[in-house]
């Protein structure tokens, strides 16, 4: 989806979205469907993120998607109390974190559904979807049970 064709579709969300290319397409397909799948090479059994069209260890353009578990552990974080844009003016402060899947990929992402100050590095965070338009889906995690 072209810049302009987001900014047009976006039903007023300000905020970056994603650009969708043949290789990262499906992934933001599953999200829309609410579901969390990850690249895997059929070649040599890489799991891998981010999507792309050749397995970063083998090179083998034989791919395929699986379903996640969409738990993590957040590997490592950041609390932004200014937003980059004036988009994000109301929104902080917010938790911009790396987690790292069950299946073994780190994953950048937002922490969602509890205070700044109660992340952790090592917490269990699981998947939730956040529909920002009609036609984009984010993942974003939050604490298991929460």
């Amino acid at each position: 989806m072209s810049e302009k064709a987001q900014s047009q579709s976006s039903g007023g969300y300000q905020k970056p979205l994603p650009e969708f290319r043949p290789e990262t397409k499906p992934y933001w397909d599953a999200c829309k469907r609410h579901e969390f799948v990850l690249p895997k090479c059929k070649s040599c059994g890489k799991i891998f993120f981010y999507p792309r069209a050749l397995c970063p260890v083998c090179m083998s353009q034989d791919l395929e998607w699986i379903k996640a578990s969409g738990r993590a552990k957040v590997w490592t974080y950041a609390i932004h109390y200014m937003g980059p844009t004036p988009a994000y003016k109301n929104e902080p402060p917010y938790v911009v974190a790396m987690v790292e899947t069950q299946e073994g990929v780190k994953v950048m992402t937002n922490i969602v559904n509890c205070k700044p100050e109660d992340v952790r590095i090592g917490m269990d965070v699981e998947v939730v979807f956040d529909d920002v338009t009609p036609e984009v889906t984010l993942p974003k995690f939050k604490p298991v049970g929460k």
